[in-house]
């Protein structure tokens, strides 16, 4: 596949790298736990973001294939970025809900949105057949984006001694973001008819009659579902990582044998400072690695007989990896746990170009963004399910034994969302 002549391929690569230089995810769970935060109350802040997000899926979707599918990323960047400062300036449970809230208008705004643009671009240029490797491309760019996200916080952290700096920082990359998208050209909103504000509610009805007919196609239903239930189970147990790095990095020996760095000692690193410090270096190579898995994810496909093959064998071998995560985690095998949970990523990346050139063969162009939609409501709906559910579990039971029980529920539904091979 040959890119040298594609114009908005560096721009399609720039959207994931800059979207994915949000300073606080490595920290996220750790800088809610410094306010004071439960893990229920952490899974109930998901579920917020989760809830809002999935009640605004559909009508953003509609919006962006009715009325354009880049006014609905412009407003998804204005959405984040007012989030980042109420994030930034306060720090109590209803100002993050609210916070939260305002996410969530980000990602429903632009969710599959994003990926119809990149389909739309591969129709008009009769590429189609490439989807997984050139949505494989741009992703490895995402992943390259949050592998340097993670340098970059931790280097935030350990000299301003502050994590929710980190919100105020994201501001900069999501701004560049908004003008990347300003710059797309106006043939990626699709076939789009100027209406007059009278008829925009038959528009929306037009749209909507070819959206409902997603429900209507088993295949297509099907492959949402597989690829909602493991984004969900990502989704709501991949930031559980951050805790038992934290407690890993505090209880490193060579943390305790030299000097510089123990905490305590003038010059010394303080347990925040040494928690960054591993942290930022261990998202590094995750992403690292994640960016060379979305690359692969074409000739990874390639090695079974079929699409289908692949995602669902790759269904059954994240959830396992999960419940071996947490089995290490409760067994106090951190080292395994963090390589573990470095796979789960990984594999994740793998499996994520998978699903959307799997779905797209499902789904009529015309409303991809609103199917891809769907896939992301249904992975809200479940991540809002599973988050809470596993707070609760962590604070009564250790974060290991949450992860093992999660893991083991989703294994136990993969009959229900198996994909034809």
């Amino acid at each position: 596949m040959n890119l040298k002549n594609d114009k908005l391929f560096p721009r399609f690569a720039a959207y994931g790298f800059l979207k994915n230089l949000r300073f606080f995810d490595p920290f996220i769970i750790l800088i809610f736990r410094e306010a004071g935060l439960s893990f229920f109350q952490i899974g109930f802040l998901y579920s917020i973001r989760d809830v809002a997000t999935n009640i605004l899926e559909i009508p953003t979707g509609v919006f962006a294939d009715a009325f354009g599918r880049r006014k609905a990323m412009v407003m998804a960047f204005v959405s984040y970025l007012i989030s980042f400062v109420i994030f930034y300036l306060f720090a109590t449970f209803p100002l993050y809900a609210l916070a939260m809230i305002l996410f969530a208008f980000g990602e429903a705004f632009r969710s599959g949105t994003h990926k119809a643009l990149i389909l739309e671009h591969l129709k008009m240029t009769k590429r189609e057949h490439f989807k997984v490797a050139y949505y494989g491309r741009t992703r490895s760019f995402s992943q390259l984006g949050s592998a340097l996200n993670a340098l970059i916080a931790a280097a935030l952290v350990f000299y301003t001694g502050s994590y929710r700096i980190m919100f105020l920082a994201a501001i900069i990359p999501y701004t560049l973001d908004l003008f990347n998208m300003l710059s797309y050209p106006k043939a990626l909103d699709g076939d789009l008819q100027r209406i007059p504000f009278s008829d925009i509610w038959n528009q929306t009805k037009k749209t909507l009659r070819d959206f409902s007919g997603i429900f209507a196609n088993r295949l297509a239903l099907r492959s949402i579902l597989n690829s909602s239930l493991f984004g969900a189970l990502f989704k709501s147990t991949k930031d559980y990582l951050q805790p038992i790095l934290e407690t890993f990095a505090l209880s490193l020996v060579v943390f305790k044998l030299f000097p510089p760095f123990t905490g305590g000692i003038q010059g010394g690193l303080s347990d925040m400072q040494r928690s960054a410090v591993l942290i930022g270096l261990v998202y590094f190579v995750i992403y690292l690695f994640t960016s060379y898995a979305s690359r692969s994810a074409a000739g990874f496909s390639e090695r079974f007989p079929s699409l289908g093959r692949a995602i669902n064998l790759s269904f059954l071998f994240g959830a396992g990896m999960l419940f071996i995560a947490g089995f290490a985690t409760s067994a106090n095998w951190a080292i395994l746990s963090i390589i573990v949970f470095l796979v789960f990523y990984a594999l994740r990346s793998l499996r994520r170009p998978m699903n959307v050139a799997y779905i797209s063969d499902q789904i009529d162009s015309r409303i991809m963004a609103s199917g891809l939609s769907v896939e992301a409501q249904f992975s809200t709906i479940l991540t809002a399910i599973f988050a809470p559910m596993l707070g609760f579990l962590a604070d009564q039971v250790g974060v290991g034994f949450a992860l093992a029980v999660l893991s083991a529920g989703v294994l136990g539904l993969y009959y229900l969302v198996k994909v034809e091979e």
